[in-house]
This record gives C-alpha cells, sequence and structure tokens, in this order.
C-alpha cells in the first residue's frame, strides 16, 4: 500500500512539472522584441500600435536569429523579415499564412465530408476530408475564404479569423438552408445555371448561367421561354403564355414585391438585372400555399441574401443599354447592394436597335406610312435596384429593397396636307413601376424559425397626345397601387418534416382616367381592394418520397367572399431511374388587365391593369391537375407530363379578340389540356436537349355564338431544339431552333368584308378563330468568350443572333376597314423580328 502510495504522488509531480512546461507565461511582444535586440545585437523598425497588443511566448534562448524569425511569423499574423545582419522590420501587409479548419453541421456538429473552399480572387480551392478538415498553406492574410455545402447556407471568413498560433484547426460551423427539403433533382437541366427541384419549379441561377440561343446575357424573362409549356405568341415577355394563359394571369415576384411590369421596348428586353438576381424559380403547377394571385404561373425573383466581407460588382454593354453593378461591404454585418441600367438608344441607333423599334412600333401611330410627314422619336429606358443587407447576429437577418423601370418616348409629328396646310402633334408615353421591400428573418430555435415580409408596389403609365390644328389634348393614365404584408411561420420537426403557418394581407388600388380638352371630356374611376389569406402546408422528403400538401384560405373583405385553395405535390421515385410525379392546385386572381382597342396609348399600349367588381369583372379561378413520369440516367433526364387547367372568371375584354366579339363584354372561362416532352442529355462539355408540347385551348362565353371556339393563344404543336457546347474551357457556343404552328386569327366574310352598324362602319367577321396563321419558325445562336484582363478582373465577349436565317413569320394578323371603300377590309400583318444581332462585353472584379 505504501508503494501504491509513493507511485501516485510521483505521478502527480511528474504531471505537474510536464503541466507547468506546457503552459508557459505570454510575454508581451515590445518586451520580446527589446530582449532579442540585444541578444543578436540587431534592431526592429515597427509601427507601435501594430505590435502594443500582441502577447506570445519567449522563443528559446538557443535559436538563431534566423529561426527566431521564422518563430515570431508562425506564432503572430505580423510579418518578420530580415533585411540584414543588423535590422528587421515588422509590417502588416504581404503576409501569407497556413491555415486549416474543420468544417460541421449546425445540428448534431457532424463533419461535412467533401465540402468545398474557395480562396476568393486567387482561384485556389480545396474540399473537406472524411473528418471535414481542410489545409491551406501560403495564403494572403487578408483573403477572404467561401465555405459552402449542398444545402447548407454558405459563410465567408478571412483567413486572419482562421489564423491559429497554435496550429489549432478551427471550427467552422454551416448552417442548414430553410430549403433543404425542396433540394436540387437536376443540377445542369438544358445548360448550366438551370436547374430542377424536387417540387418540380424551374430555377435559373443567373451566377452560374451558360447561355442560351440567341442570347448574350442571362434574361430572366426570356430564359424561361425555353421550357416546355412556356410559349410567347408575339416573342414579347410582356406576352409570356404559361400552358395557354394570359400574360396577367403570372404572379411575378421580385424580392417578395408584385410586379406589374416586366419589360422594356414594350416587352422584347426583361427589365430586370440579371447580375444581382441569385436565382429565379418558376412553378407551372403545384404551388406552394404561400402564394396566389397567378392563376397560370408563379415567377419568383431572389436577389442575393448573403452578408459578405468582399467588395465585387461588374459592368457592361451591348448594342441597346449598359449597366453596373455593385457589392460594397460596409461592415462585418452590413453590405449594400447596387445596379443601374440604361439605353443607350437616344445616343447612337444601333442596328439591333433599328429591328427592335420596327419590331415594337410597327402598325401604330408612330410608325403609320403618309407622305410628306416629318417625324422625331425619343425613346429611353433605365432601371435601378438597391438592397441593404443587415445581420443583427446569427439568428436574427434584415433585408430592405428598392426596384425601379422606366420606359419613356417623346414623338413628334408634322406633316402638309393636301391643302398646303401645316398639322403636327406631340405625344408622350411613360411607364413606370417602382417597388420598396423589407423582410425580418428569425432563428428563435434550431426547430422554430420566422420570416416578416412587408412591400409596397406602384405601377404607372401616362400618354399625352396634343394636336396643334385642333387644339385638342388627350391625357390618360393607369395607376396601380399595393401594400402587401406577409408573416411566414416555420417549424421543423426533424429532418424530414416540414410545417409552414402563414398569414397574409393585401390592399390594391386602381385608378383608370381619360381626359379630353376639346370638347371637354373628364373619366375617372377608382377601385381598392382588401384582401386576406391565411395558409398552412406541410412538406415531407424521405428516401423515395416527396411530398408537399397545402390550403390556403383566401378572404376578400369588400365582397364578404371566402376561397378555399387546396394544393398537392408529390414525388414518388420507383427505382434509381424511374419516378411519378402529380401536382394540383386551386388559385384565384383578383386583378387583371382589359385590352382597349378605341382609347389605348398611341396604338403601343392597348392594356390596362383593373380589379374586379365581383359582377362585370369576377374573380378568376383556376383549377389544374397534372401527372408525369421521370427518367434520369447516366444525366440523360426525360420528362413527360400530362395536364389539364379550367380557367373562370375571365372577360371577353381581357382577351384582345380581333373578331365579331371585340367590343362586346362578357364573361366566360377557358380550358386547355395537353402533354409536355423533354429529352436532355447532358454532360462535362455539353447539354443537348429536345422538348415538344402538345395544347389544345378553348373559351366558352355562353352568351356568344359560337360559345366555343378556339382561344388566341391556342398553339396546338410546339417543337424547341438547342445545343450548348464548351468548345474550350473559356469558348462556349449554343445553337436552338424553335418551331410551332401558327395562332388563331379571324378573317372577313368573303364578298362581304364589312357591314354598318349605326353611322360605324365595321369589319364583319366570319367564325372566331377559325383560321391559323402560317407556322413560326425561328433559328438563334450564340457564341461566348470568357477570359481575364488582370488576376482579379474577369471579361466576357458574347455574340448573339435572333432569326439567323431572317425568317419571315407572321405573328398576328388582323383586318381594319379600308379609308378608301368603306366596302373593303384591309389585312394587316404584325411580324416578328427578323435577323437581329447583338454583341456584349462584360468585366467582372
Amino acid at each position: 500500500m505504501m508503494l501504491n502510495k509513493w507511485l501516485v504522488y510521483l505521478l502527480l509531480c511528474i504531471g505537474s512539472i510536464c503541466y507547468g512546461q506546457n503552459t508557459a507565461k505570454k510575454t508581451a511582444l515590445t518586451e520580446v522584441i527589446v530582449s532579442i535586440e540585444k541578444q543578436f545585437d540587431v534592431k526592429f523598425s515597427y509601427a507601435v500600435e501594430d505590435i502594443a497588443a500582441i502577447a506570445i511566448e519567449k522563443p528559446n534562448p538557443s535559436f538563431t536569429l534566423q529561426e527566431t524569425i521564422a518563430y515570431l511569423n508562425s506564432k503572430t499574423l505580423l510579418n518578420f523579415k530580415a533585411l540584414d545582419n543588423r535590422y528587421v522590420t515588422i509590417s502588416v501587409i504581404n503576409k501569407t499564412i497556413s491555415i486549416c479548419g474543420i468544417v460541421l453541421s449546425n445540428e448534431k456538429k457532424s463533419p461535412l465530408i467533401g465540402a468545398s473552399v474557395v480562396v476568393n480572387d486567387i482561384g485556389r480551392s480545396v474540399i473537406t476530408n472524411e473528418n471535414g478538415k481542410f489545409n491551406l498553406p501560403n495564403i494572403p492574410i487578408n483573403a477572404t475564404l467561401t465555405i459552402s455545402y449542398l444545402g447548407f447556407e454558405s459563410r465567408q471568413l478571412t483567413a486572419k479569423e482562421l489564423f491559429s498560433a497554435q496550429n489549432n484547426c478551427k471550427e467552422i460551423i454551416l448552417s442548414t438552408k430553410s430549403e433543404e427539403l425542396n433540394q436540387v433533382l437536376i443540377n445542369v437541366y438544358l445548360t448550366p445555371g438551370l436547374q430542377k427541384y424536387l417540387d418540380g419549379s424551374t430555377v435559373l441561377n443567373t451566377k452560374k448561367f451558360g447561355i442560351l440561343p440567341g442570347q448574350i446575357e442571362p434574361d430572366i424573362l426570356q430564359s424561361i421561354q425555353v421550357l416546355p409549356g412556356v410559349e410567347s405568341t408575339n416573342e414579347s415577355i410582356a406576352n409570356i403564355n404559361v400552358r395557354g394563359g394570359t400574360n396577367d394571369q403570372n404572379l411575378v415576384l421580385w424580392d417578395n414585391i408584385k410586379m406589374y411590369h416586366s419589360g422594356h421596348f414594350f416587352g422584347l428586353i426583361s427589365a430586370y438585372n440579371p447580375n444581382l438576381t441569385n436565382k429565379v424559380i418558376v412553378s407551372k403547377n403545384g404551388t406552394s400555399a404561400e402564394y396566389s394571385d397567378g392563376v397560370s404561373s408563379t415567377i419568383n425573383m431572389q436577389t442575393k441574401d448573403d452578408v459578405t466581407t468582399v467588395f465585387s460588382g461588374g459592368g457592361g454593354i451591348n448594342l441597346i443599354s449598359a449597366d453596373a453593378f455593385l457589392e460594397i461591404p460596409i461592415t462585418k454585418k452590413l453590405e449594400l447592394h447596387i445596379s443601374g441600367r440604361r439605353s443607350i438608344t437616344d445616343l447612337f441607333k444601333s442596328p439591333t436597335y433599328t429591328k427592335y423599334f420596327e419590331r415594337s412600333f410597327q402598325d401604330t401611330e408612330i410608325n403609320t406610312d403618309s407622305n410628306q410627314k416629318d417625324t422625331s422619336s425619343d425613346f429611353y429606358f433605365y432601371d435601378y435596384t438597391a438592397k441593404l443587407l443587415f445581420d443583427l447576429n446569427e439568428k436574427h437577418q434584415f433585408r430592405a429593397n428598392i426596384i425601379g423601370i422606366n420606359n419613356a418616348l417623346d414623338y413628334s409629328e408634322r406633316r402638309i396636307t393636301n391643302s398646303n396646310e401645316t398639322e403636327s402633334k406631340a405625344s408622350n408615353l411613360s411607364q413606370k413601376n417602382i417597388g420598396y421591400g423589407g423582410n425580418w428573418k428569425g432563428q428563435w430555435s434550431q426547430k422554430l424559425s420566422t420570416n416578416l415580409i412587408t412591400y409596397f408596389s406602384r405601377y404607372n403609365i401616362d400618354a399625352t397626345d396634343y394636336r396643334v390644328e385642333t387644339d385638342q389634348r388627350l391625357t390618360e393614365a393607369n395607376e396601380v397601387l399595393e401594400t402587401g404584408v406577409k408573416l411566414n411561420t416555420y417549424y421543423k420537426t426533424n429532418d424530414n418534416l416540414n410545417f409552414l403557418f402563414g398569414y397574409q394581407f393585401n390592399e390594391t388600388g386602381m385608378l383608370n382616367q381619360t381626359t379630353v380638352s376639346a370638347p371637354f371630356y373628364s373619366s375617372t374611376k377608382k377601385d381598392v381592394l382588401l384582401n386576406h389569406a391565411l395558409f398552412s402546408e406541410v412538406e415531407y422528403n424521405k428516401n423515395n418520397t416527396y411530398l408537399r400538401i397545402g390550403l390556403r384560405l383566401n378572404y376578400f373583405q369588400k365582397f364578404e367572399k371566402l376561397l378555399v385553395e387546396p394544393r398537392i405535390n408529390i414525388r414518388q421515385k420507383l427505382s434509381n431511374q424511374f419516378a411519378l410525379k402529380l401536382e394540383g392546385e386551386f388559385k384565384n386572381q383578383s386583378t387583371t388587365q382589359i385590352v382597349d382597342f378605341e382609347d389605348d396609348f398611341l396604338g403601343v399600349e392597348k392594356r390596362r391593369w383593373v380589379l374586379v367588381t365581383d359582377k362585370d369583372i369576377p374573380i378568376a379561378t383556376s383549377k389544374q391537375g397534372s401527372f408525369g413520369v421521370e427518367f434520369n440516367q447516366n444525366k440523360l433526364n426525360i420528362e413527360a407530363t400530362g395536364f389539364y387547367k379550367i380557367v373562370d372568371g375571365i372577360t371577353a375584354s381581357n382577351q384582345g379578340f380581333y373578331n365579331s366579339f371585340q367590343f362586346n363584354n362578357a364573361n366566360g372561362s377557358y380550358s386547355a389540356k395537353g402533354l409536355e416532352f423533354l429529352a436532355n442529355k447532358t454532360a462535362y462539355q455539353y447539354s443537348v436537349w429536345v422538348s415538344y408540347t402538345f395544347s389544345k385551348n378553348d373559351y366558352q362565353f355562353d352568351t356568344f355564338t359560337p360559345s366555343t371556339f378556339p382561344n388566341n393563344v391556342d398553339i396546338r404543336h410546339s417543337v424547341s431544339l438547342g445545343f450548348y457546347y464548351n468548345i474550350f474551357k473559356n469558348l462556349k457556343i449554343a445553337v436552338g431552333g424553335i418551331w410551332r404552328n401558327g395562332q388563331p386569327y379571324t378573317k372577313p366574310i368573303e364578298g362581304k368584308e364589312t357591314i354598318q352598324k349605326g353611322n360605324t362602319t365595321m369589319v364583319n367577321y366570319d367564325s372566331p378563330n377559325s383560321e391559323n396563321l402560317a407556322d413560326f419558325m425561328r433559328l438563334d445562336a450564340s457564341l461566348n468568350y470568357n477570359f481575364y484582363l488582370s488576376q482579379f478582373i474577369k471579361a466576357s465577349f458574347t455574340v448573339g443572333v435572333i432569326n439567323a436565317t431572317n425568317q419571315d413569320n407572321v405573328i398576328n394578323r388582323y383586318y381594319k376597314v379600308n379609308p378608301n371603300d368603306s366596302n373593303d377590309a384591309v389585312q394587316v400583318n404584325n411580324k416578328s423580328l427578323g435577323l437581329t444581332p447583338n454583341i456584349s462585353f462584360r468585366v467582372n472584379f
């Protein structure tokens, strides 16, 4: 027993000696420097403030001068450098260090294997090993690292934050994303940057976007038209038809702000700058219960949402516009993102501008042929965005946004009449949409989080037409004001089950005004609608099953009306290759556009926003179901989906009829049914795809004769082909084509082409939409080259050609009474863009 006792004492003594040796006292660096100067007879040159707060363990007295300097470099973030045998400098620049870290998940602190660690600006990267660990030698001390892993929020840290004087690897915790269940199903869908999610929605990731045929940049609303079931019968993003719907039936959101205007150049260019847009989610069916007010589709644009410590930006110019954007870190918790774009068309009339102008203003007052006419026009557009990002801490984030869109047209005309008198007119058109938004994300626990969203959106279109000879001024205005508040509450039961509970309130006001000066006439109509909604859904994802079921209750205060909207989205994987999907939804819409032929904006813009009245303009409701099968193996993706959709509550004035119902008002419905097919093969260097859509789309208006006839956008067959190829690392090409049936139109009765109604002569139309235009065909191509201007500045040059074969396509046909013969009707053809080239040069840093 005595021997054991002495052994214990001996071990304790040895342990205390070892512990004392391992916890050597730290000494102020200023004292260490004085000691080294005496020991080696050297002088240190430094700024006092750089070393004042630093303390280290003293170096071993047996070290040489070189060994001592190496020791100091390893224990501090300072750069010690011997100039000669006498002088040593100390600086805080040009320092490189070795760092290591262990990347862990935030829940179970389990290592994340294969996480990506990228050193920004210098192009070095590494992935974590089986223990979640990584090592990076010789990293600039001021470098910023981005650590990312699929399904987790990315983090940015400086090399200085990861430095350890004791060579310990620091733990880096990544938080799971709130959208973790809705994970990526197909990473490259048609082209890099297009992805497909488990719930069937398509996501455009603009930062990783490759190129699509004919495009010179990732134009958000042009890009989605490559998807099956998404058409634009007149090539305009202001007229996107999703499964047979009209453009106003698409809910367009920009950072949760509802937008009422989407295009520049009257629909030929998207009004949303893609450089700060992080992703665009397009849902055609099975939409989350969180969203409503878009009976055809939901287009949800989201900008970058992470606070970083890296100043970056870029700019570019093409033959239509120039733009720039900046990401400005203010503090570690505060950042500002800004972007702006403006047309250069009022400064430089490029061939691209000429093509766009002819396409936009054909068959309008601006482009009407007339002898002895002297005209001038000034058209320009611009847009801007700003976003302030503030992270109070790891659990609370605040965001504030603003977006502005503007189109302006000034037009003047001077002509000599047959009596040698001078007539003149001056007209202008202004189209604006501005939105403000903010949100507060709170992570109250690992399971509970909330998101409070507020926004205000304002849309204005104003036109003035003044004729000197009659001293008559015509002014027209359409204004939309909308305020919205939404609270989402998320509860995560486990890794496989999520719940969403929410409330939304909207107040929407609309104004339509027309004023004539001589003779005086004025008409003003204002409407306001309040809408309350409660919604809830459950999302489940485990093994081979994905399920999302939701319910939304909408209450319209003005009408005392309650609408119940169930939603369902199911995907069941049958094997490693095959899966079945089932989607369904009820939706409603309380805003719509009417097409005004008699009282339009200079013949350019004929659509006005109006609110439902629940009588002559009812609430539009939709019921939609779809069922499909998917095959995915070796990056070959094949999809086939059948759908059936009924939209009730549409109005004749909303459809833009060019037939005997053109000036009639009635309520009706349309039903669209069809099949969408897509085959897409991707590889490291290329992607090739073919898509086909069959659709039958018919109107039903009980008060019309006939009551059933083809929809204006009844495109029975549509085929799209595309090919993307990465020729070299920095050189890409994309070629693609579109073929589809021509849209329906109505011709006059042969031999009796006009008819007299009262004092008005009108076209005497035959059966509505009984004829079809010739088939539409177009071939597009793009070429992109990326290169570096310097170590930190990346540049790209892109060439795109729309309608490379200069195909003559008629996209709309209607008739009007011949001004020289009231018994004759004149055919008017609206044509698509001819051969239209464009080039773009961009730099990013």
